[in-house]
């Protein structure tokens, strides 16, 4: 598989990453096969987090006797040092390693700056040898750009695919110029870009941008290995399909990160705040259940609390979208139940 130096870290990874988040949702014995037959189609660069329930689990069920060939990319959501170096114990113990090679801040509200004791804490985990990179992960484009301008940064996790801004391209751009490495999550923006050749000939026109792909299934798996072998060309064609997503998904969208969870209210935000494109997008047969109906409606109990849009690293007015989509999906379901 072609590799790529991931910024300044002297790290060769895969151009295609893959990201163990939707391993979590399948048995250790699948997520074992399909993590096998990742690394013997030669990818080696596998990114996760403590967040992630047993995703770490999986990964050093399935890798640890081929750990010096592999690159490991994991996250902290921790808000002080204590947490800090509990997390990173778990996530070695979990992965069966005795380093990372890129830790990683896991979307803070702020960015940990030198003289922050989280900064410190990885300063001195990396001082250890526990860890060998520091990176950070983040949905706002202002904290992005300014942990890339900070110079603390050896990698940067950010939202980056063919619906992306101008705005996140920027930032894209500017990792290259700064030398850091640029890790695309959302390469599928939440499951909205249906097409993966779409998605992987936008990505792949940037050598220095390397997505994780999340994989569930072994026929994701295959299709992003026969993508790689053969990268479709960026044509009229493909052209013509990523002016159509731009096109459907413009303005106000939710990227279903799950930052506004849980809801007081108990609406699953992550799905109903993207329902009409999921309706359209995808078989829409799995979203006009009784059970999903029943989850709708709770959008009738919304007490614009407002704790979804003060999260929301997209600035949404999430109440707003939600009786949006209820609208929507209420004449859906009409003609289609």
């Amino acid at each position: 598989m072609q590799k790529t130096m991931l910024g300044n870290t002297g790290l060769e990874v895969t151009r295609v990453g893959f990201g163990v988040l939707p391993l979590q949702r399948v048995s250790m014995d699948e997520a074992k096969r399909i993590l096998i037959r990742a690394y013997e189609s030669g990818i080696n660069f596998y990114d996760t987090a403590r967040a992630y329930t047993d995703s770490e689990e999986k990964i050093g069920n399935a890798l640890s006797d081929v750990r010096k060939n592999i690159i490991i990319a994991t996250k902290t959501q921790a808000k002080d040092a204590k947490t800090f170096w509990r997390d990173l114990e778990t996530s070695l113990e979990k992965l069966r390693t005795d380093y990372i090679d890129i830790y990683q801040f896991h979307n803070p509200e702020t960015v940990p700056m030198v003289g922050d004791e989280l900064y410190e804490a990885m300063l001195a985990a990396k001082s250890k040898g526990l860890i060998r990179h520091i990176g950070i992960t983040n949905h706002s484009f202002e904290n992005g750009k300014k942990a890339v301008l900070s110079g603390l940064y050896e990698t940067l996790q950010y939202p980056f695919n063919h619906i992306s801004s101008e705005e996140d391209l920027e930032l894209v751009m500017l990792c290259r110029e700064k030398n850091i490495g640029f890790i695309a999550m959302k390469a599928l923006s939440g499951g909205l870009i249906t097409n993966a050749a779409t998605a992987f000939c936008y990505l792949w026109q940037f050598p220095h941008v390397v997505p994780i792909w999340g994989i569930q299934r072994m026929n994701e798996l295959e299709q992003f290995i026969e993508l790689e072998k053969n990268p479709p060309a960026l044509d009229d064609n493909m052209k013509r399909l990523i002016e159509q997503d731009r096109k459907e998904l413009s303005g106000s969208f939710c990227r279903s990160c799950g930052y506004c969870m849980p809801c007081p209210a108990d609406i699953p935000i992550s799905n109903a705040a993207r329902m009409k494109f999921l309706l359209r997008r995808a078989p829409y047969q799995q979203f006009i259940t009784q059970e999903w109906q029943e989850k709708m409606e709770r959008i009738e109990n919304c007490t614009e609390c407002r704790q979804c849009t003060e999260k929301c690293p997209y600035h949404l007015d999430t109440p707003a979208l939600l009786r949006e989509m209820l609208a929507d999906y209420r004449e859906f379901v009409k003609t289609h139940a």
